[in-house]
């Protein structure tokens, strides 16, 4: 689209079919409906150069045309009068429905993808303004912005329209400021990576204890009423106010991901954690309170405490367990935690971060033997960026760092009834002040 609308190059873009309406819609929403786009057959993936050849010298799957016939004739004929026809995207969303049954309403908003399949509360009048009552933000104000690929334009909303989606999940008005911290970082709980991608959300600070959320036993199950609709309305302001979340169309996880249900919130256990709270490392005050964004929750690594003689060996197990795309997040419950000082001496999350920078390894002719480090890291490596460029030169056999030493994080929740710990793979995006909010 860059090429064709900003260098005035005729392009034809070319997808494998499964995108076709995500690919279109990508196109429409950057009002660009009548780009050309020709398809190939799906998976690329593991396919030989004679496959492949053979994907080009064939016909398109979704107009049954031949592909090379496609390609020319969308590079040289100009545009019929049915494609100039669409010009605009319609970003607007209607204030308020018609007035109908309770059945009806239903209905309605599970009819237009307006819910995440489970039962809602319908958002009145009355309870929006309860909602709005807890902040003292203007219902107006711009909270942010929200996309759910790269390739799509910003969405923009108001601190009403959060309050809506809050009102859905089930949120009560109390928590709105918690909520709408999360609009506010513009990250959303309903990315559409085909590898089925979910968020996770960690709340920080004296909210906890005043909204009553778990950071113990059961914090990540579905046993707290804030940590459950927090969590929830997040993902439902995420797919409502970024333009949609619609699979094949605006969502292409391929196998779907239950964390997104309610998008892993809970709250850190600073009382019984024995290092700094999550969210101090990232420049806060202890006294404040904030809530902390990770994407990309899609592999787990998990085990009961530490080996007396061979944990070093078990968490390096752990950690090689993990797709080298994805860094890891140590989730430890507090008895864990205190194993890690006892057994390692780290008496600081950085010294354990350091630790695990240093002993997660693999031989390098297997790190970049993964596909989603030839499809992300690869590329990078090769333009010199460090210290990929320095890891790519290494032979086969030899052992590399799989991740950055920023890209790791260490977060305490559980409440201690065994020292069950779990290594979630997951990118840190940012953390949120929630005062700012109130």
């Amino acid at each position: 689209m860059k090429i064709d609308h900003e260098y005035g190059v005729p392009t034809v873009a070319v997808h494998t079919s499964v995108f076709q309406w995500v690919v279109r819609s990508v196109a429409r929403a950057n009002g660009m409906p009548h780009m050309r786009q020709v398809f190939v057959p799906q998976p690329v993936i593991g396919k030989s150069p004679g496959e492949l050849r053979a994907y080009v010298d064939g016909n398109d799957p979704i107009t049954g045309r031949p592909v090379m016939q496609e390609v020319i004739e969308g590079l040289t004929a100009p545009f019929g009068e049915e494609e100039l026809k669409e010009t605009a995207f319609e970003r607007s969303t209607p204030r308020s429905v018609e007035p109908a049954s309770e059945e009806e309403l239903y209905r309605l908003f599970q009819e237009n993808q307006w819910t995440d399949q489970l039962p809602i509360i319908l958002p009145t009048e009355e309870r929006v303004a309860a909602m709005l009552v807890r902040t003292s933000r203007k219902p107006d104000e711009v909270v942010g912005h929200m996309r759910p690929t790269d390739f799509r334009e910003y969405w923009e909303y108001t601190v009403e329209k959060v309050a809506v989606n809050a009102v859905m999940a089930g949120a009560k008005p109390e928590y709105f400021p918690v909520i709408l911290a999360l609009a506010a970082s513009g990250v959303s709980a309903r990315g559409s990576s085909t590898s089925s991608m979910a968020s996770m959300a960690v709340v920080n600070g004296p909210v906890r204890s005043e909204l009553g959320m778990n950071c113990g036993t059961g914090a990540m199950a579905p046993y707290n009423h804030a940590n459950a609709t927090i969590g929830r309305a997040y993902g439902l302001l995420s797919q409502n106010l970024q333009g949609g979340s619609v699979p094949g169309h605006t969502y292409m996880g391929s196998q779907g991901n239950g964390y997104a249900y309610g998008s892993a919130t809970f709250g850190e256990n600073e009382e019984r954690s024995p290092w700094e709270p999550f969210h101090v490392q990232h420049g806060f005050k202890p006294t404040e309170s904030a809530v902390s964004l990770f994407t990309g929750c899609r592999s787990t690594a998990f085990s009961l405490g530490l080996r007396e003689k061979h944990w070093r060996e078990h968490v390096r197990n752990m950690l090689r367990g993990l797709d080298p795309r994805t860094p890891p997040t140590l989730l430890l419950d507090p008895l864990t935690a205190r194993m890690f000082i006892d057994r390692g001496g780290f008496d600081a999350k950085e010294k354990l971060i350091a630790w695990i920078d240093d002993n997660a390894r693999m031989p390098a002719g297997e790190f970049w033997d993964y596909q989603l480090a030839q499809n992300y890291i690869y590329p990078r490596a090769t333009f010199g960026e460090e210290p990929w460029a320095t890891r790519l030169k290494a032979a086969p056999d030899e052992p590399i760092q799989m991740f950055l030493r920023k890209d790791i994080h260490v977060v305490v929740v559980g409440g201690e009834t065994n020292p069950y710990w779990r290594i979630m793979g997951c990118t840190y995006q940012k953390t949120v002040s929630v005062d700012e909010w109130k």
